[in-house]
C-alpha cells in the first residue's frame, strides 16, 4: 500500500519519475517525463539504481567497485540532467540508490509523496519490452501509482506533440 499522494495539495506539485539505466529507451522516458512536468508545472525526478550484488569482493575491492559504480551513476545522471535542462528547460531532481530495482522504485515513491506518475519506455529488442517494463507488468499486484509506457517508435518530436 502506498501512502496518499500529496501532489494536489497546496504547496505541492505533481512529479513525474523516470529511471535512468543507460538504455536508449530511458532517454525517451525522461524526455516525456520532463516535457509533461514542464507542461503541467510539475517536477521531474530521475532515478538511477546501482544493481545490488555487484560488490561481493574483499572489502578494499568492494569499496573501489562501489565508488566506480557511483561515479558511473553520477556521470549518467549529469548527462541526462544537462540534456533535459537544455532541451526542455526543467531542473530535475536526481536520486541515486543501490539495491533491487523494484524495492528502490517503491521506496522512492513512498518517500516522495509528490511523485504521481512513473514513466517508462519500451525497448525495441526481440527479447521483450525491457527489464523495467517487464518487471512492472509482471508484478502480482497493482503498481502503487499510474505508469506511462511509451512505445519505442516515438521520436522526441512525436513525444513533444503528445505532451
Amino acid at each position: 500500500m502506498v501512502s496518499k499522494r500529496l501532489s494536489r495539495l497546496e504547496g505541492h506539485r505533481r512529479k513525474f519519475m523516470a529511471i535512468i539505466d543507460g538504455t536508449p529507451e530511458c532517454y525517451k522516458a525522461v524526455h516525456y517525463a520532463g516535457r509533461r512536468a514542464k507542461n503541467s508545472n510539475g517536477g521531474l525526478v530521475m532515478l538511477y539504481i546501482i544493481p545490488e550484488g555487484d560488490f561481493q569482493q574483499w572489502l578494499g575491492v568492494e569499496e573501489i567497485m562501489r565508488a566506480e559504480a557511483r561515479e558511473e551513476a553520477e556521470a549518467a545522471m549529469a548527462k541526462a540532467a544537462q540534456t533535459i535542462r537544455e532541451s526542455i528547460g526543467v531542473e530535475p531532481e536526481i536520486v541515486i540508490r543501490e539495491g533491487s530495482s523494484a524495492q528502490q522504485i517503491n521506496a522512492v515513491i513512498e518517500e516522495d509523496r509528490d511523485i504521481a506518475i512513473l514513466v517508462l519506455a519500451a525497448g525495441s529488442a526481440k527479447e521483450g519490452p525491457g527489464p523495467l517494463v517487464s518487471m512492472i507488468a509482471g508484478r502480482p499486484g497493482a503498481f502503487p501509482i499510474p505508469v506511462t509506457v511509451l512505445p519505442d517508435t516515438l521520436s522526441n518530436e512525436e513525444i513533444d506533440a503528445l505532451c
